[in-house]
């Protein structure tokens, strides 16, 4: 079962890594498969499953955010900015979208099953 505050704060936590620390994403999503694991505390298959949901989240909303960063693109953007960016990278961020959101899902899953293992140790 999906324990929705878990999920919502790593999925915060998700894009806050795409969006500021993408250097250390690889890092970061372990960090937060493991926080959203934790706080789920239904052991080892809930906590990948909510950790995984998280990341297909941060994924769908980084997504969209990039989208709007296309569409909407400015000067600094150049030729690539607005809707013929858009266009043209259409089929190029819909691959790029689908193995983002599966990476997210793998390695914030992963980690997000010891995170909640952890967890129901705690708790009993």
């Amino acid at each position: 079962m999906t324990k929705w505050k878990a999920v919502f704060i790593g999925f915060i936590l998700a894009v806050i890594v795409k969006a500021f620390f993408a250097h250390y994403e690889f890092v970061g999503l372990l960090i937060v498969g493991f926080i959203t694991g934790y706080i789920a505390h239904s052991g080892f298959f809930g906590g990948l499953w909510n950790a995984a949901v998280a990341g297909a989240f941060g994924t769908i909303v980084c997504a969209i955010l990039f989208i709007i960063l296309a569409t909407f693109g400015g000067a600094m953007i150049g030729m690539f900015g607005g809707l013929t960016g858009f266009t043209i990278s259409g089929i190029t961020g819909l691959t790029a979208v689908i193995s983002d959101l599966i990476y997210y899902a793998i390695v914030m899953g992963i980690t997000g099953a010891i995170g909640g293992a952890i967890a129901s140790k705690d708790r009993d």
